[in-house]
Formats: structure tokens, sequence, C-alpha cells
């Protein structure tokens, strides 16, 4: 086989593998870009609903060139599930900007802890340390215990709590005899 051959077949090879791993690359893309649950507002209730879309078909549908979006999970469902889902023009026009976890950060953003008074705005590590929120009955609650639909009324009604103040403010009210307050010393 000659040189020229060779330097063809090895050019067409890498051409090939640059192919898979731009389109690969571009599937991973919006798939990441359509998890996570996003906060809209339902335009036959009016209300606040959570969705979640069909991420992997956005994913797949990357890898043909273009852009798909398609409600996989609604808060309204399974009353609501033939709606002609209408909130996805909210998902697009909003962006990011309606992922849960981007709205509850843009609430705590400048709040501090009602117990500490230490500021509570980093949020962005999502997998750290979560703070919590202080309910009108002054009982300390996770995000993991809170409807996401919910969200516009708890911004209304809830303070915010720090993670350390929140384990210690349960663990008060889960195990009051193994508690004993002191007064502080200055």
């Amino acid at each position: 086989m000659s040189i020229f051959v060779e330097v063809f077949i090895l050019s067409l090879a890498g051409l090939a593998l640059g192919m898979v791993i731009y389109v690969s690359v571009r599937s991973l893309r919006a798939y990441f870009r359509a998890r996570g649950k996003r906060l809209v507002t339902c335009p036959e209730t009016h209300c606040a609903a959570a969705v979640e879309l069909d991420a992997r078909g956005a994913g797949l549908k990357a890898v043909r060139g273009g852009t798909y979006l398609c409600l996989k999970d609604c808060s309204r469902w399974p009353e609501r599930q033939k709606c002609d889902q209408e909130c996805l023009t909210q998902v697009e026009d909003m962006g990011q900007r309606c992922l849960v976890r981007n709205v509850v950060a843009g609430w705590y953003k400048g709040k501090v802890c009602v117990y500490c008074h230490k500021p509570v705005d980093n949020v962005a590590d999502w997998t750290g340390h979560m703070p919590a929120l202080m309910t009108p009955d002054s009982k300390t609650v996770g995000w993991d215990e809170v409807p996401a639909e919910k969200l516009p009324e708890i911004f209304a009604t809830c303070q915010p709590v720090c993670w350390s103040c929140h384990i210690a403010e349960t663990f008060r009210r889960e195990h009051p005899e193994l508690v004993t307050d002191r007064p502080a010393r200055w």
C-alpha cells in the first residue's frame, strides 16, 4: 500500500472520529440542558406548576441537529395530562432561569439565617449542605420536603435558615429530652 492511501485512510478515520465526538458533545449538551425540574405558570389554571422536560428525547433529537421540547412530567398530571403543553413557550423563553434550583438560589441571594444571622446565599453547590426554611409555625424544613409548585407561597411565608441551624433545630424538635439549653456567655 502506498503512503498516499495510508494517509487518506487515516484522514477519513480522523474525520469520522471528529464527527462522532462533535455529535456526542452536541447530544450531551442538549441532554444536560433539558434536565431538572422547572417552575412555570400553567396557561390553563394560571397557577404555579413544576414541569420536567424529556431530556433523553432532547439529547436524541440533537444528534440529528434539531431541538426538542416535550414534557416528561408535570405537577398537574394526571388530571391535565392531555393539555397542549403551552407552558413550553415559557421554558423556551426563560431557559435556565426557570430551573427550580436557580429560582431557589435567587430567593436566598442576600438573605441571612433567622437564627444565627449568617449569610445563607451560597446555594450554588447543591451537593453540599443546603439551607432550609422556617415555616410560619417556627418549624424548619429542608428543600426535599417542599413541592416545587408551592415555591411562590413558600417564598411569601417562610424565612431562610442555614444548614447548621436547621440540623440543630431538627434535633431539638425530634429529641427534646437530649437538649440542655444554657445561657450564652459573652
